[in-house]
């Protein structure tokens, strides 16, 4: 029985190279990941979801005061331009500042806040701060927080989002 006797240095060996891939590429994959979990922003749930479930009764009681004043609208999009028409089944006065909230079902970070101006007529203008594609919950109420209109609303399609709302109890 003879061994074969190769004075090669262990770095040019294949099998020492190949069971080190292995370790490599878990820690090259762990650096990537690091890098994805500090630059991405994924939307912490919020510090006070006590005093947010609490708060609950009061916003169903927007809801409800915008059904009893009989409010309905249309958003539209073009571009990074907002518009809303706004109306009323009775005889109500639109004030001259509205609100409109665009969250992201799951990323915090992507949340717009847009102030609309009353141009007349019941329409309301004003300007995105960045772009948004996908799905969106879409809140629009009056300065006061006296009433809110909810809805889902895909940024993608060309038709408006129609937002009513129920009256409650």
């Amino acid at each position: 029985m003879t061994l074969k006797n190769d004075n090669q240095p262990w770095y040019k060996e294949r099998w020492p190279w190949f069971l080190m891939a292995g370790p490599g590429i878990v820690i090259v994959a762990g650096f990537i990941t690091l890098w994805l979990a500090v630059a991405s922003n994924d939307g912490l749930v919020t510090d006070d979801y006590y005093k947010q479930g609490l708060a609950v009764n009061q916003s169903l009681q927007r809801d409800h005061q915008a059904g009893s004043l009989g409010l309905h609208g249309d958003v539209m999009r073009s571009g990074e331009n907002m518009r809303l028409l706004l109306s009323a089944d009775g005889e109500v006065s639109l004030p001259s500042e509205i609100t409109l909230k665009l969250v992201h079902p799951t990323r915090a970070g992507q949340d717009q806040m847009v102030k609309m101006t009353l141009e007349g007529q019941g329409f309301y203008s004003g300007k995105l701060s960045a772009g948004v594609s996908g799905r969106w919950l879409v809140s629009i109420e009056d300065p006061a927080a006296q009433w809110r209109l909810q809805g889902d609303w895909q940024a993608d399609s060309v038709e408006p989002l129609r937002l009513t709302a129920k009256a409650g109890k």
